[in-house]
């Protein structure tokens, strides 16, 4: 990527809990020192944030896109981006940040990420296509949906420890979910706590729920719990961070490159509500632009 290219900069100041706003400042104090030109876009809602997204990008010349926000903000973007084939560089200042996890980068060394931005071409990665829409990491159903929709009801406390709460004001009363999968063709039906499609390997802030995903295969790593006790989900639940719960005699794997998922459930991706199901995905080969360690 050439140093004197013009870059659009979006960034969200209160994701994070207002680390949006001080990563953004070391971004661009880094941009100004380098001599890079860049514009800054930002607006008091997403609807607005992507309205003005769509009319720069489709009425100027930029070489990119850096984000600076958390997964929320690298979802909007996203959809403005991939239609343009327009690189997208995010930058981590949110909660979860799990995009970011799942490209490799380290979320504290934000200036050797940019200086890999601002000096070397994007790698093509696959990204994940359900019902029209784009997600880079993970899709799911099942009891983290039901958490996430607590915690979004939720006005205190504030960052993880919000969905920390939400499991467990939600896991003594959940119950397994009977779910119609089909994997490119293939046809499951089974119960289940929870159903992960992964085109990169973390959700929730670093939970590696898809420890085996590539985001270069042109396939997603399909993760189902089936039925556990109670007692057994807490118990294997911290191995999620690790990835290691992987081996667990209930947890059941696949890969396809078409998902379709019919359940009373609803799905989040990138931690962005989708809605109900049913709900079909595709891996769509190469079709983000962006920055891999």
């Amino acid at each position: 990527m050439k140093s004197d290219s013009y870059w659009l900069v979006v960034i969200n100041p209160h994701s994070g809990n207002g680390r949006g706003a001080v990563v953004g400042t070391r971004v661009t104090n880094f941009l100004s020192l380098k001599g890079i030109r860049f514009k800054m876009l930002a607006a008091s809602s997403a609807v607005e944030l992507a309205h003005q997204l769509r009319h720069e990008v489709t009425n100027s010349e930029f070489a990119g896109v850096i984000a600076v926000g958390g997964d929320g903000l690298a979802h909007l973007v996203m959809q403005v981006c991939v239609p343009h084939r327009l690189p997208l560089a995010v930058v981590p200042a949110g909660t979860g940040n799990d995009f970011v996890r799942s490209l490799g980068w380290n979320l504290e060394k934000i200036e050797d990420f940019l200086s890999q931005v601002i000096s070397t071409e994007p790698t093509p990665i696959d990204l994940g296509n359900v019902d029209s829409e784009w997600f880079g990491a993970i899709l799911s159903t099942g009891f983290d949906s039901v958490v996430n929709e607590r915690a979004n009801s939720l006005s205190w406390p504030k960052g993880p420890q919000r969905y920390n709460l939400a499991i467990a004001l939600e896991l003594p009363k959940f119950k397994a979910i009977e779910y119609e999968i089909i994997c490119d063709g293939k046809r499951l039906l089974t119960e289940a706590m929870l159903v992960a499609v992964g085109n990169g390997k973390s959700y929730g802030g670093g939970m590696n729920i898809c420890p085996q995903a590539q985001m270069h295969d042109g396939l997603f790593d399909v993760v189902i719990l089936e039925p556990v006790s109670k007692i057994e989900f807490l118990r294997v639940f911290p191995k999620v961070y690790s990835g290691s719960h992987i081996t667990h005699p209930r947890i059941r794997t696949m890969r396809a490159a078409k998902v379709s998922i019919n359940a009373a459930a609803v799905a989040y991706a990138d931690g962005e509500r989708v809605g109900s199901a049913p709900i079909s995905a595709e891996c769509i080969k190469d079709a983000g632009l962006t920055w891999m360690l």
